[in-house]
């Protein structure tokens, strides 16, 4: 099972490069727990290994770096023994609680936070590619301790992974992200602004504060009868086409 673990935790890396709208996740999902499922009764040719591959194909979703909680927990189901309903209804448990997690851990926590430290250090550094350099470094350190601990986390706990997830180092980073995010970018605006207006006219600072006015603006307005996505393509072109012009 050694073995299984380091496979399934380097495929875990790749876990949405299969991703589809009809079953989400769920094939990179099963490509990263099946070398956990090779050791079931059986083998590669017993009916358990093919039974538990077909589930786990079904529909399935989760925050991409806590997969790997929902990967060891299902592939400890399986090797426990326990009925498919009751597999499929922890995947069901895991699809939901996964995902808001995830993003309040790491797309509203962790990202924001590596990346307002980077900024600052970008802006208050002489040495300016030392502030994405440790973004990297810090974003990526993070987000590989948590497929690691989500991996060996959900095959330990098995069916009771919930407890899993209240583990205390778990629960305060769930606490703190959002707060601590909050701080980093709170401090990094004012000084990337201080850092990149410097040698800048107070005319062109007025302009500037006066187009960005006018973009809050039209996004409030124009948003909701456009929607996000279009708004933002209708942005980018005309930002593009200004550009262009003003050269």
């Amino acid at each position: 099972m050694k073995r299984g673990m380091v496979l399934a935790w380097l495929r875990l890396f790749a876990v949405q490069a299969s991703w589809s709208y009809d079953r989400m996740a769920a094939i990179g999902t099963s490509r990263a727990m099946e070398p956990m499922l090779r050791d079931l009764p059986g083998g590669l040719q017993g009916e358990r290994y093919h039974q538990a591959l077909r589930r786990s194909v079904s529909f399935f979703n989760s925050h991409p770096y806590l997969t790997g909680v929902a990967v060891g927990a299902i592939a400890r189901a399986e090797h426990d023994g326990l009925p498919g309903e009751q597999i499929d209804r922890l995947r069901s448990a895991l699809t939901s609680s996964l995902g808001s997690m995830g993003d309040r851990l790491i797309w509203a926590g962790v990202l924001p936070f590596a990346s307002g430290i980077g900024l600052a250090l970008a802006a208050l550094s002489p040495r300016w590619w030392l502030g994405p350099l440790v973004f990297l470094v810090l974003y990526n350190v993070v987000h590989v301790v948590v497929r690691t601990w989500g991996l060996r986390a959900g095959w330990k706990s098995g069916a009771m992974v919930a407890r899993a997830l209240t583990a205390p180092f778990f629960k305060v980073g769930l606490r703190v992200a959002g707060p601590a995010a909050a701080l980093s970018v709170g401090f990094a605006v004012p000084m990337v602004s201080s850092w990149l207006s410097t040698g800048v006219s107070p005319l062109l600072h007025g302009e500037v504060l006066g187009v960005t006015a006018l973009g809050v603006m039209c996004s409030l307005w124009l948003t909701p009868r456009l929607g996000g996505l279009r708004y933002g393509l209708i942005a980018a072109f005309a930002a593009m086409g200004i550009g262009l012009i003003w050269r």
